[in-house]
């Protein structure tokens, strides 16, 4: 399994982009970034699109992926039943943009909404996919993704404080997380459902009192203008757990 982070942030500059993973190519989790990062032939080899929330950082790009992909769908949208109607309603509504469920054909659209039910497990593309809630200030769904050949990762997308019942639900050979603010805001941080380093060293600390593991941690959704003192305190994180904790960027890729 190799994934590529094609967004790693919250804020859109020249330099950052909003959140957005592809696996081998051809699953993609969240759409900040999607069709910013990839070329259009890169697009054509995408089968399926898994969004965790409906906050616009998150889905903005399914728009113009749904035009890209216009003559080449069905492409699958996997999403809880309520954000799929906040993407119907509020952005692929025949006012802002076109309704791909539809067209350019009825019987061959460019994108088909598939709703999930958190906790039942799915076989998506040949991958294993398990949504699993999390702590956010709307409803979210963090994935799972294990491969044909057992390798897996959990993606918790953006989120606060867990339950430990999360982590009793996932064994993943990597864990993608969000570090969205450094520690200094972080009465605004658990307001508003998002991660710290001392809250992140917290969840990691609940992540191997109940799986015995640590395994390597990649961030995503850093605030880019202040993202030199989150790294820097994830850094001291990473010293205090002995853990492999890494700052995601825009084009990393990594080998499971």
């Amino acid at each position: 399994m190799e994934l590529e982070i094609l967004g790693a942030h919250n804020c859109e500059s020249r330099d950052a982009k909003l959140t957005s993973l592809l696996i081998d190519g051809t699953v993609v989790i969240d759409a900040g970034s999607l069709t910013s990062s990839l070329s259009l032939e890169a697009q054509q080899r995408v089968k399926a699109i898994l969004i965790t929330h409906r906050h616009f950082d998150h889905i903005r790009d399914l728009a113009t992926f749904g035009m890209n992909a216009y003559m080449i769908g069905p492409v699958n949208i996997y999403a809880l039943d309520s954000v799929l109607g906040v993407i119907s309603t509020h952005l692929l509504n025949e006012v802002l943009y076109p309704d791909f469920r539809n067209k350019p054909f009825p019987d061959k659209p460019a994108l088909k909404f598939c709703p999930l039910e958190p906790n039942r497990e799915v076989i998506i593309e040949g991958y294993a996919v398990l949504p699993l809630p999390v702590s956010h200030n709307v409803p979210t769904i963090g994935y799972q993704v294990t491969a044909p050949d057992k390798k897996s990762i959990f993606y918790t997308s953006d989120t606060g404080r867990n339950p430990s019942s999360l982590w009793e639900a996932v064994s993943p050979g990597l864990l993608v997380t969000e570090v969205t603010l450094p520690d200094k805001f972080e009465s605004f941080a658990q307001d508003s459902g998002h991660l710290t380093p001392r809250l992140l060293k917290q969840e990691l600390l609940d992540f191997k009192r109940v799986r015995g593991y640590l395994p390597p941690v990649v961030t995503v959704h850093m605030s880019p203008h202040i993202e030199s003192e989150i790294k820097e305190e994830v850094a001291q994180v990473a010293e205090e757990l002995a853990a492999t904790i890494t700052l995601g960027y825009e084009g990393m890729k990594i080998s499971i």
